[in-house]
């Protein structure tokens, strides 16, 4: 029988993070099998039952069998000393796993808005794993997401600078009137949105807010970045932050133009206008950018406000989660 077997999606094993404390819920052995729709379909309980009876109870000392899903679907290994056990491997096709994760039809070439709206935690999912059996073409699937197509790219980078723009002198503004925990809100945000750069700048999908820190310190980059950056959150004043800061925005500006997108753009910070605030002049960045972009369904997005990605957009865990809502939301791009 024709079919492919991978471990993709969901799971903090899948993105390399499972720590021993992942262990104690919903973890342990498990696989995903994808079946031809005809095969899906007079199969998969064949599949189940054989499984059940002839695995092992135990793998490499974890239990094959789980327990029954809870009120909130999680399931625990669960020991037995026989079959048959409760196993997870679950059977897909091709189409029904990526319309019920992604909610996308794979057949169908994705538009901006498409890219746009795919949060990035779910791009990576799918990119991350390991496919071990071929036979339905599903690495050839997951190429395709590899990477967002290159003007897409561009408009978020520029849409990331143009962030930057929008708040990086108010950090000193709020300090100045003596408000430091709201100057610390704004260098915290800043700092999120400069380790979001060095991602995309990387061509790495960063992964939701729990494994966000951990991904950033494996980009080549974090080792210069991450002790600046830890500087920034850590400041007692608005002042010490900004110092902070303009080192991160000089390291991201010539990794600017490393990438040789663009012209090159000047690295060193400047006074903001006739104000005591340094800024590296985020907007400057991003209209560089958007001067590279040629795609003519992405260029009129350029001359409306630079929303970027869903994830840019917004960090509520529902919104990201829930992808019956995706084409909901990709009337903002319109």
């Amino acid at each position: 029988m024709r079919y492919s077997a991978a471990l993709i999606g969901s799971g903090s094993e899948v993105l390399e993070f499972d720590t021993e404390m992942s262990a104690d819920h919903h973890w342990g052995p498990r696989v995903m099998l994808f079946l031809p729709p005809d095969d899906f379909k007079s199969k998969t309980d064949a599949i189940r039952t054989v499984l059940s009876k002839e695995l092992p109870p135990a793998y490499l000392g974890y239990s094959t069998n789980f327990s029954e899903p809870e009120d909130n679907g999680v399931q625990l290994m669960q020991p037995v000393s026989g079959g048959p056990v409760n196993h997870r491997v679950a059977t897909y096709t091709l189409d029904g796993f990526f319309l019920k994760y992604m909610n996308i039809h794979i057949g169908k070439q994705l538009a901006p808005a498409d890219w746009l709206t795919l949060p990035q935690q779910k791009l990576r999912s799918i990119t991350a794993g390991r496919v071990f059996h071929d036979d339905l073409g599903l690495e050839k699937i997951r190429s395709c997401f590899s990477w967002y197509p290159h003007d897409v790219w561009l408009y978020i980078l520029a849409s990331g600078w143009a962030r930057i723009g929008q708040e990086e002198h108010l950090m000193g503004r709020a300090g100045f009137v003596d408000d430091e925990i709201g100057s610390a809100l704004i260098g915290s945000r800043l700092v999120r949105d400069l380790m979001r750069l060095a991602f995309l700048m990387e061509k790495a999908y960063p992964p939701y807010a729990k494994w966000f820190g951990t991904a950033f310190s494996r980009l080549k980059s974090a080792k210069e970045l991450a002790p600046i950056l830890t500087n920034v959150l850590h400041s007692e004043s608005w002042q010490e932050r900004e110092s902070h800061l303009c080192l991160a925005y000089e390291i991201l500006a010539k990794m600017h133009n490393d990438l040789k997108i663009t012209e090159p753009v000047s690295p060193e910070v400047s006074q903001f206008w006739s104000r005591p605030f340094k800024i590296i002049g985020g907007e400057k960045l991003a209209n560089t950018i958007i001067a590279r972009i040629t795609d003519p369904e992405i260029v009129p997005l350029t001359k409306r406000s630079l929303l970027g990605s869903i994830d840019m957009i917004s960090d509520n865990t529902d919104v990201l989660e829930d992808q019956s809502i995706r084409t909901k939301l990709k009337a903002l791009y319109k």
